[in-house]
């Protein structure tokens, strides 16, 4: 398996966007503990998202501040510099769900502690001499973002299309909460691995991160569920299984098995470019009429004709 950069596969046309930071905000009074109605199990593995998001995206954010110097293409940088902007706002959202969950009885705290370990620690900054050792951790970190990006598309050209959250009477704040990020994952998809081949596009060590990243992202988002349903103060014997999200994915209230394995060859391939995933026509069409994104809209131009008044 070579280790040469592969050719850059050509993006599909139209698939691009100049990207935007949306300033949001939720207000969680209304949100049940169960936010799927009778489906603590379907929340509960979706709820796993506001453990993982908010460390892992600010540390995104710091690790693409730190490649921004390496970047000699000035549409990829004015994209990761949106991309900076839209993954900062991502984590505080999510952050923002997580006293509402303690004030339901349900404290993340062991949790959200181990994955600021993972990403701050594990992956974080490392004591190494300036030059080849330091560079290589960079770029390793650079290629895991782009795998973990891949599916972070995935999840929300998913919920963009979940219909059957609808059906069951989900809660339309967390709904487009979720929707809303997904949207913006839609938008920027191209973003982590575009920049990813621009520093070094090595196929073996795009294949080394995928594999490190999907297994990390299983791991963590099965005990993440498992801790939710375990420490639910309304559930006397939680359990979440892999039986439990197989039959929800096949009842569409959560990403089906067999889509999430046949993603996986997809960002395998050699002609792999994110832009062939999703579609950025549906994602700006919700961001027009998400009602988070449009209340953050009014308020930027309010603020804007006030600063010019």
């Amino acid at each position: 398996m070579s280790n040469k950069q592969a050719r850059a596969p050509r993006p599909v046309a139209g698939e691009q966007v100049p990207l935007t930071p949306r300033k949001v905000s939720f207000s969680w009074e209304a949100t049940p503990l169960h936010w799927v109605p009778g489906d603590p199990l379907t929340t509960h593995t979706i709820n796993v998202l506001h453990l993982l998001l908010p460390a892992g995206e600010r540390w995104f954010v710091h690790v693409y501040k730190q490649v921004l110097p390496y970047i000699r293409d000035d549409r990829l940088r004015e994209d990761v510099i949106g991309f900076i902007g839209q993954e900062a706002m991502h984590s505080q959202a999510h952050d923002e769900v997580l006293p509402h969950l303690r004030e339901q009885g349900l404290d993340p705290t062991p949790y959200t502690a181990q994955i600021d370990w993972f990403f701050e620690k594990l992956l974080g900054d490392r004591t190494l001499p300036p030059g080849r050792s330091r560079r290589w951790w960079l770029m390793e970190r650079v290629a895991l973002i782009a795998a973990i990006e891949h599916y972070t598309a995935f999840l929300g050209d998913w919920v963009l299309n979940a219909d059957e959250l609808d059906r069951r009477g989900a809660d339309p704040t967390m709904l487009d909460l979720l929707r809303w990020h997904g949207a913006e994952e839609v938008e920027h998809r191209s973003v982590a691995f575009d920049l990813f081949m621009h520093v070094d596009g090595g196929y073996r060590r795009r294949v080394r991160t995928w594999a490190l990243a999907f297994s990390a992202l299983l791991f963590l988002w099965q005990r993440g569920a498992r801790f939710f349903m375990e420490n639910d103060p309304t559930l006397l014997d939680g359990k979440a299984s892999f039986r439990g999200f197989y039959l929800r994915g096949k009842r569409g209230v959560l990403p089906s098995t067999g889509a999430l394995v046949r993603s996986i060859p997809r960002y395998l391939s050699h002609e792999y470019h994110p832009s062939q995933e999703a579609s950025t026509e549906q994602a700006v069409a919700y961001l027009a009429s998400s009602p988070a994104a449009v209340a953050a809209e009014k308020a930027t131009e309010q603020a804007a004709r006030k600063a010019g008044a």
